[in-house]
């Protein structure tokens, strides 16, 4: 498979300009997965954003809290490796913004549903 990897983007490399060739040519460029990977994640962002018009019954406290840890991990990871991924670190900080909204919304539902259970008796006037 990288043999016709190398072969495609030799073939490629003719047709770019030579302004942008230090984009292309770059360790996070489009010739990598470092590139090519935060753009397809940005569909994550997507569908935790969508989900903000679910009702709040439907959303999941632990997966929107597991997108929310993973989002914050991976920012970390992305600063620390080498080329430094600044496109990678911004749409993980994003899945870790939308899944902490969601986690939040989830566990006041949940908790909210918790208060309606405690009996009129022992509730405090």
């Amino acid at each position: 498979m990288s043999v016709i990897y190398r072969r495609s983007m030799a073939y490629l490399d003719k047709f770019v300009p030579p302004k942008y060739a230090p984009l292309w040519n770059h360790p996070a460029g489009p010739k990598t997965i470092f590139f090519w990977s935060p753009w397809f994640k940005w569909g994550l962002v997507i569908a935790g954003l969508s989900d903000v018009q679910r009702p709040v019954e439907t959303v999941s406290l632990s997966q929107s809290a597991a997108l929310s840890v993973t989002g914050l991990i991976w920012s970390r990871y992305c600063l620390v490796i080498t080329p430094i991924n600044y496109n990678l670190c911004a749409v993980n900080v994003f899945v870790a913004l939308v899944g902490t909204y969601q986690a939040q919304r989830a566990l006041r539902y949940h908790l909210s549903l918790s208060d309606s259970t405690v009996p009129e008796s022992e509730t405090v006037a």
